[in-house]
């Protein structure tokens, strides 16, 4: 029997409106926090289907699909491969706290692509690394949004 998918999730505050934090989380927005993060896009912009392309640490290719994208409900959601470590979804969901303040909810689900990317999976999603993963979001989208 194959082994189920894992998953983690982690939720983190800005001290920013709804309107401001929910476009950093589009394959283009996100260009404005994520270091590296230079997506090739192949077809669309934001909306469900768009597939675009972007380059990893130690240069792993991952191919993106938006599967979800609501600004109404400020939700998205992405289909992603990296090559050859691992395959599955990422969930982002946010949320008004307050006037000036906006939770942030991020869900990664994850399956191994080869017995060697395992402990990866399982590194990246323990709750300390994912904890971390998600205070390195929360640094780099408030030094961004303080930026304009």
């Amino acid at each position: 029997m194959a082994a189920s998918p894992q998953s983690q999730q982690g939720t983190f505050r800005l001290d920013a409106p709804i309107a401001r934090v929910f476009p950093m989380f589009t394959p283009l927005g996100e260009r404005a926090w994520a270091k590296g993060w230079n997506p090739h896009m192949l077809s669309g912009e934001t909306e469900r289907g768009t597939v675009f392309r972007t380059i990893g640490a130690g240069g792993v290719e991952s191919v993106w699909i938006v599967t979800r994208y609501e600004p109404a409900l400020h939700a998205a959601g992405y289909a992603r491969i990296a090559q050859g470590v691992s395959m599955g979804l990422v969930d982002v969901a946010c949320a008004p706290a307050g006037d000036d303040a906006t939770d942030v909810t991020v869900r990664y689900t994850l399956t191994a692509l080869a017995d060697d990317a395992e402990s990866t999976v399982r590194e990246f999603l323990s709750p300390p690394r994912y904890a971390a993963f998600m205070d390195e979001w929360r640094m780099a989208i408030a030094a961004a949004l303080a930026h304009g």
